[in-house]
Formats: C-alpha cells, structure tokens, sequence
C-alpha cells in the first residue's frame, strides 16, 4: 500500500493549531508523513549519514522565527521580534523603504493582508507609495486580533537599536525593497555588522551587499520545483559559493498521492544539496511551509538539515532539542 503524504495546511489554519494544540487527525496525519518516509531510529544509527547530531553544537543549531515570530505575533512588529528572541531564535525582519526614505520592517507589497481599516485612500497603496509619518498611523496588529490592536510599523533602526550590545541578538534581513548603501549605513551605525543576515533570492545582489558590508552573514533562498533548485545551485557552484554563509530551500507537503516522497522536492535532493553545501563551508537551511509537527523537522534533520526557518519556532525549537537529546523516535517504530 502506498503512503500518503500529508494535506497542507492553509495559511490561517495553522496559526489555530498552534495556540490549541493537535487534534488526534492532524497528529495521525503528520506521523503517517514520518512513518512513510522516514529512516527508523535503528536503520539512521547504522546508516552513516551525516546528521547534525555530533558534528554540530546544539547551541549552534538555528531556527529562523519567519517574519519576527512566525504566527505567535503580529509580524515585523518590535513584539514579535522581542519574542523570537526570547524564544531563543533568530528572527527574520521583512525591509522595504518609505517614500520618504525611512528603512522599515513590513512584508507585504500593500496593506490590504496586514493592516486593519486602512483609510480609503491608503487601500491599495503601500509601504513606497507613502511617508513614514502617513505610515505610522497605521494599525498593523490589529488583524491578528484585539488583543494586538494598536502595533505600528517599525524603523529597522528602532530594531537594530535592541541588538546593539547584545551580540547574541540576531536577525535576518529579508531584502525587499530597500538602497542597499542606505542600508549598510545604518547596519554600522547601531554596530550589528556581524549580527545581521542579509537574505535575498538574488545571488548577484548578496555578492553586492558582501562588498559593502564583508563582515555579516548571507542566505540565498530558493524556492519552486526541483529543477529551479538545481539551475539555481548550478550558478551558485560555478562560483563556489562566494560570499554566502546559508542557503536555504523551500518545500511543501507532496500532494501527488502516487509519489511515496513526503514533500515537493525529493529526499534526495534534499540530502545531495546538504551534503554539496557542506563541503563548501556553507550552512543547509529548509523553511518547510505550513508544515508544524516535529516528526517533520526530525525527518529533515536524518536527511542532513543544519537549520530552519519556521512560522512555527515553538514547535521547531523543542523539536531541535529532543533531536539532540535521541528523543524524535517516530512512534511507530517499536524496536528497541
């Protein structure tokens, strides 16, 4: 019999699941996932395939708290990034730039996602299109509920000002629209050179960025079918990996119910680009979209995975924790 991957889960679903838990057919349905395509505990033991489990720190393990802290608060808000970091992750700042030139945290390309009762004439404009001071006015917690009414939009500086002379502090930039000169300014005026991640899709871009500023970190994300990812790998080797420090792939739950392979991209592929990456010194990162159950992230961590970036980084913080501990064996697997 075939197994079957499990079904994504919607955006706003999740985001349910992880203030009220499991229920037992969503957890069945994650276990099946690791059940069907995982190793067992017995076969990863004799295997001899890397794992980060003795050969990286677990202090050294990152989980990357998507847009601040994932689905826990507003995103991009200095509250959400105060949680990722009391989580003990390092959160991802979204930076675009306002028509007046203020470099600010804010994902979307408008605000009709993330601001609540926009005034009429701001519906379809968005961060670009107005002054930081018109932004300012704006409610951005308030559509994730009351209980976050009244959170405003952010200056990156205001962000950069709570790692100042915290080096354990760290936050990834997610480059959306923004001059990079301007940038890398104020990245040494608040002194976070070396704890700022500058993340783009863009490889030419980040080579850029290094020049400007050689001393902090850089991950390319990639995402879309597996022969993008291969193209994409390609330019990146033919270079040798200049200028980055992470490389990060996308993936979803396989909705194909012919395919026995649990995601979008194949265990493989996963495990070939992890093994490629770690001979250059490169870290191997995987955001696995809408997907929360920990047997997901122990599965990714026995094909090789060095770190994730998470909507859900509660889950995938203690996940990481029973991995190192031996404590992510799958249920289903009885032999001692």
């Amino acid at each position: 019999m075939k197994c079957l991957a499990a079904t994504p889960r919607s955006r706003a679903r999740p985001r349910r699941l992880v203030r009220l838990g499991w229920s037992a057919g969503m957890a069945g349905a994650a276990l099946l996932l690791y059940a069907c395509a995982a190793p067992t505990r017995s076969a990863r033991q004799t295997s001899g395939e890397w794992t980060v489990r003795g050969h990286l720190p677990r202090q050294q393990f990152v989980v990357q708290s998507h847009r601040g802290a994932g689905f826990l608060a507003p995103e991009n808000t200095l509250e959400a990034f105060e949680l990722g970091w009391k989580l003990g992750a390092w959160p991802e700042a979204d930076v675009r730039t306002t028509k007046d030139g203020v470099i600010v945290a804010f994902h979307d390309g408008n605000f009709k996602r993330t601001v609540k009762n926009p005034p009429p004439e701001l519906a379809r404009k968005g961060v670009k299109d107005v002054t930081f001071a018109e932004l300012s006015t704006l409610d951005v917690g308030g559509w994730k509920g009351d209980a976050f009414v009244g959170r405003r939009v952010s200056r990156l500086a205001e962000i950069f000002q709570l790692m100042t002379g915290r080096p354990e502090r760290m936050l990834y930039l997610d480059i959306k629209q923004v001059n990079l000169a301007q940038l890398a300014a104020e990245v040494r005026a608040e002194r976070v050179v070396s704890q700022v991640v500058f993340t783009s899709p863009n490889y030419p871009l980040i080579r850029e960025w290094k020049r400007l500023v050689p001393e902090s970190k850089t991950l390319c994300w990639l995402r879309g079918p597996e022969t993008n990812m291969t193209h994409r790998l390609a330019e990146m080797r033919a270079l040798n990996y200049a200028d980055l420090t992470q490389v990060q792939l996308h993936l979803r739950a396989n909705t194909n119910r012919a395919s026995s392979e649990p995601f979008d991209i194949s265990r493989a592929f996963v495990r070939a680009t992890g093994e490629e990456l770690r001979r250059y010194g490169v870290t191997f990162q995987v955001l696995p979209w809408d997907l929360a159950a920990p047997e997901i992230y122990w599965q990714l961590m026995d094909l090789g995975v060095m770190a994730f970036a998470t909507d859900y980084p509660d889950i995938a913080l203690q996940a990481v924790r029973d991995y190192y501990a031996g404590r992510n064996r799958s249920p289903v697997d009885t032999r001692p």
